[in-house]
């Protein structure tokens, strides 16, 4: 019924052969006659191929998905009733039909923030609280604002005791696991007992931070809309009184929209952790090279004055320690974040045993000059930021060539495995993986397989773990993705001298589109 009623210079397209029919379904995704007609005229002057999910995400660009975080705030019937309009295909559920007043949803959906904010800062005693659609707290929403000092809630006895009690059952159950008798059910079950202990350490432990009660009456926060729809308060608290010029602001507030690596399809969450890892590769390369941690960190207090507050820091150098994008995000069995842990665990630190600050000192500028050079190292590595080698947010300058300093090959640091990495990106991605390792005879052979199936064969394939030709294991064990790689290192110039880039992701897309 759709195709009967599409915009005229598509149906006469798709009469001359000019689109295939898949093509014309592609444009009757939505009824909006002049929307197609706009996207064919669009599309005319594209010089890459254009396929039918190209024209349908085109199409339904001016809509909203149901299960928009925006859509699932002001509620399916509230928008209905205020006049808005929904188109659904065949296969289409509440989540994924199409909603098409998107002016009119926003507006609801400001209502709908500005009538939680107020609720929020009463429940709260907060002076006020200023509403915002987007899941992050923006620059310039912050800008001209001072940060209030805020610390997390102390922890009670009884909180203590339970944590005390936690720990003691997560040792027991993590023995049955490092006992080689234990048979599968005793391990199958100790498993699922840590990951219930886990998360109710890590609610012992997450606890938002307190706002002290005298600062209340001049407080502020933001309240965001959480991807899953739900207004939620940024728990961190803002005055108008005063412009405090805290670089931890900056660093804390990441930008509503985060820019990806230029032609990325990765998810933010998988960039953001991506990036994490990068980082602690960087800062184990950086802990074992105090001279260059020396003159970075001079050289960053030196540049003070000099530092646009605008552009990115490649480190937040004032003593804190730099988080992440990814709240309680650990980056598990990664060899550099393990490295790390065991550089910190290897510290001198009896000058701690000092009753104040001078004598502390005192005993610190004792210890030798090994021991105090490795503390110079951690305290400068702790504070790198997450950073990928992309354009946009994520992008360090200064990290490429400390990483080009250090001579830092990726691939020695991090493997990319099924659950950090192939599960995470599209089929395509992975077959691209594979074609630079083996070439097309290597992709041909897992082109079929469904994505799970693929991304387990990957991740043994690229840690050396499989039967193949001498060169075609060097290559996949040399692999990762380009923005995990630093500038100057082997893996990038091999990258970059690997033959003609543009042709093997050609054939690569070519057998997953025939797979698919």
């Amino acid at each position: 019924l759709r195709l009967a009623s599409l915009a005229h210079c598509v149906f006469e397209a798709l009469a001359e052969g000019t689109i295939t029919l898949d093509m014309a379904k592609a444009y009757g995704a939505i009824s909006d006659v002049e929307r197609q007609a706009h996207v064919y005229a669009e599309l005319q002057a594209a010089w890459y191929q254009i396929t039918p999910d190209t024209i349908r995400r085109m199409v339904l660009d001016a809509t909203v998905r149901g299960s928009d975080p925006r859509a699932v705030l002001v509620g399916r019937d509230a928008y209905i009733a205020a006049g808005g309009r929904i188109e659904r295909e065949l296969f289409d559920d509440d989540a994924s039909e199409s909603w098409i007043d998107v002016a009119l949803l926003e507006d609801l959906a400001h209502k709908a923030m500005d009538e939680a904010a107020e609720k929020t800062a009463l429940e709260f005693g907060l002076a006020w609280v200023r509403p915002t659609l987007g899941n992050y707290v923006s620059h310039d929403l912050v800008e001209g604002l001072g940060r209030l000092p805020c610390e997390p809630a102390p922890m009670t006895e009884q909180e203590a005791q339970e944590l005390g009690e936690l720990e003691a059952d997560y040792d027991r159950v993590a023995a049955v696991l490092e006992d080689e008798d234990s048979d599968e059910d005793e391990v199958a079950k100790a498993e699922q007992e840590l990951v219930v202990i886990d998360r109710a350490m890590r609610a012992l432990n997450d606890r938002p931070p307190v706002l002290a009660d005298e600062l209340k009456s001049e407080a502020g926060a933001f309240l965001v809309l959480s991807r899953n729809g739900e207004p939620t308060l940024v728990p961190q608290f803002y005055t108008e009184t005063e412009v405090i010029a805290d670089e931890g602001v900056i660093e804390a507030i990441e930008e509503s929209g985060a820019a990806k690596p230029k032609g990325s399809s990765l998810s933010q969450r998988l960039l953001d952790e991506l990036a994490m890892q990068r980082r602690d590769i960087l800062a184990i390369h950086l802990a074992n090279d105090p001279a260059l941690a020396l003159d970075f960190m001079v050289f960053t207090l030196a540049d003070v004055d000099g530092h646009d507050w605008r552009a990115k820091k490649a480190s937040t150098l004032v003593g804190s320690v730099a988080s992440g994008p990814v709240t309680g995000f650990e980056a598990k069995d990664a060899p550099a974040s393990a490295a790390l842990a065991e550089f910190a665990g290897s510290l001198d630190e009896s000058w701690r045993a000092g009753e104040c600050d001078v004598k502390r000192f005192a005993r610190f500028r004792a210890l030798s000059d090994e021991a105090r050079s490795a503390w110079l190292g951690h305290v400068v590595s702790r504070t790198l930021v997450a950073s990928l080698a992309c354009e946009g947010e994520r992008s360090v300058p200064l990290h490429e060539a400390l990483g080009s300093l250090l001579e830092i090959e990726t691939a020695h640091w991090w493997r990319p495995t099924a659950a950090n990495y192939f599960d995470r990106v599209a089929k395509a991605r992975t077959l691209e993986a594979l074609d630079g390792a083996g070439g097309p005879e290597l992709v041909s052979r897992y082109a079929a397989s469904k994505k799970a199936e693929l991304a387990s064969a990957a991740e043994r394939i690229f840690s050396g773990n499989f039967i193949g030709e001498p060169e075609v294991k060097e290559r996949a064990q040399a692999w990762v993705p380009p923005i995990m790689r630093f500038a100057g290192s082997e893996e990038a110039e091999l990258a970059d001298h690997g033959g003609d880039e543009a042709a093997n992701v050609e054939a690569t897309d070519e057998i997953a589109e025939q797979a698919a």
